[in-house]
């Protein structure tokens, strides 16, 4: 089939790269180009990177909402365009042009987390699986009717960066899956189930400081879906430090906020949690082993 795809971030490479060993992909549509580095040079986002690559038109329009935007992408006379995390809000004139329509790998299980941040609020919110589903698009908000899904568990290990990698991955073979069954009419979209509906709203900043008095696994499902972006931090000695991965400890009866003496643990409402990766301000990620060679912590130290 003749195929537009349109994603940014590096979620989106491998469904692309899938999608062209079996496809003609005629345009890839991507956010424009942003200065980045310590030059402030402008640099295409990874799908632009990936598609240049592979000698793949790529297309960079602020906005789909001219007409001579709209008109250019229907000239492409695809089959299907697959959306996967692009970033701008695809107008009717857009959605209507393929003559199969558009299709968005979301990941999520719809209609749980439908939105900005699934992914990280899966983790947050404490669910034990997750996964991605494949949706015919529509005007609302991942509002539209399913052709496929696959699940992907969700543990106490288990990072944004962690699942990120896993969903992309699952992804990429699932919207093949799809295309194939489109193709052929061996499948049919069915309607989002109208219970279970949930709403991954955008990650505030705000949300990246972290707080104790909560019990300790709402603490660890915290940080976890914060991890590595963009990184929930404490204060300690004056400067952010974040946390990037950490277990629980049972037993801990202490203030919430204070360190516990037990490695770099902190108590929390109920129990604490132990940090054993961790992130100092302008530094690279570090056990937390090694990050406390360096420090004095006795017990009671408050972290802000």
């Amino acid at each position: 089939m003749r195929v537009i795809f349109m994603g940014t971030p590096d979620f989106s490479v491998p469904a692309l790269e899938a999608i062209a060993t079996r496809h003609d992909v005629v345009a890839v549509y991507s956010q424009p180009p942003r200065a980045a580095g310590r030059g402030q040079k402008e640099r295409p986002g990874p799908v632009h990177a990936a598609a240049a690559r592979a000698g793949i038109p790529v297309f960079t329009p602020r906005s789909l909402k001219k007409a001579g935007v709209q008109d250019e992408f229907a000239a492409h006379a695809a089959d299907v365009a697959v959306v996967a995390a692009y970033g701008l809000i695809l107008p009717q004139a857009i959605l209507d042009a393929p003559r199969l329509g558009c299709l968005n790998i979301h990941a999520s299980l719809l209609p749980r987390w439908r939105g900005a941040a699934p992914i990280q609020r899966a983790i947050m919110a404490g669910d034990t699986q997750t996964g991605i589903t494949i949706m015919q698009m529509d005007a609302g908000l991942d509002t539209g009717p399913m052709l496929m899904t696959a699940r992907a568990a969700i543990d106490d290990t288990t990072t944004a960066g962690d699942l990120h990698d896993r969903l992309s991955e699952i992804g990429g073979k699932l919207i093949l899956e799809a295309l194939t069954s489109l193709e052929t009419g061996a499948v049919s979209p069915r309607p989002q189930p109208d219970s279970g509906i949930t709403y991954a709203d955008k990650i505030d900043k705000a949300e990246a400081h972290l707080t104790f008095d909560r019990p300790a696994h709402a603490v660890l499902r915290h940080i976890h879906g914060l991890s590595p972006y963009p990184g929930a931090f404490i204060v300690l000695g004056g400067k952010r430090l974040k946390l990037l991965k950490v277990q629980t400890v049972d037993g801990v009866s202490a203030p919430p906020g204070t360190l516990t003496g037990d490695g770099l643990a902190i108590a929390c409402r109920d129990g604490a949690i132990r940090a054993t990766r961790v992130q100092r301000e302008g530094k690279g990620p570090m056990d937390a082993e090694a990050f406390l060679r360096g420090f004095d912590l006795p017990p009671g130290t408050l972290v802000g």
